[in-house]
């Protein structure tokens, strides 16, 4: 018959703390304090070992529904990228004025381009006197380029780092290329736009 006592436990050694000692790490200022210390440190291992980026990503977006509420809802033919290469990722589009009366409609839709930079598409029937230079950010043309065929004023501002595109539909719209992008970038965008015909 085998014995089926259990062994006891091994004892744990039991670590004497001088009572001053105690008292001292337990209850006081000095205990709140070291406590503290030991959670910042202990945040700050946190921080350094886990990977982040100070790099800000947008978010891709889908502008197909705008363009469709463009198409057959503005008072004028649209004009959206075709052909434009997948390093082109669109990342705001927004529509204003649709569908109220005695105002003008404009489409606002913004890309990331393959350097990194910024590029927008503005476009509306607005007064071109008053539209282009809000969105260009200059009152005068610094030149004139030829993108696609079609003549476009070429705009700068130095303080706000931005590069435009602008030109005047004969009905009365404005196109302006913008951003942060480069001209060359700019007249990529610029030669991809075409006319989208109401659905």
């Amino acid at each position: 018959m085998s014995d089926t006592t259990e062994k006891p436990a091994p004892e744990r050694p039991v670590v004497e703390v001088n009572p001053g000692v105690y008292k001292r790490l337990t209850t006081g200022l000095g205990g709140f304090t070291l406590a503290m210390a030991c959670c910042l440190v202990l945040v700050g291992a946190i921080y350094l070992i886990t990977p982040r980026s100070d790099k800000e990503v947008l978010p891709t977006v889908d502008y197909s529904g705008q363009l469709l509420a463009m198409r057959s809802g503005a008072p004028f033919t649209p004009y959206a990228p075709q052909g434009l290469p997948s390093t082109w990722r669109p990342t705001s589009s927004r529509v204003d004025g649709l569908g109220l009366k005695g105002r003008p409609v404009a489409w606002h839709l913004g890309f990331v381009t393959p350097s990194d930079q910024y590029a927008a598409v503005e476009q509306s029937n607005e007064n071109a006197g008053a539209y282009v230079p809000r969105m260009t950010n200059s009152k005068t043309p610094t030149g004139s380029r030829t993108v696609a065929g079609a003549t476009w004023q070429t705009y700068h501002r130095k303080d706000k780092k931005a590069n435009s595109l602008a030109r005047t539909l004969p009905g009365g719209v404005s196109i302006v290329v913008t951003g942060t992008a480069s001209y060359d970038e700019l007249a990529v965008l610029a030669a991809a736009l075409k006319p989208q015909p109401r659905t």
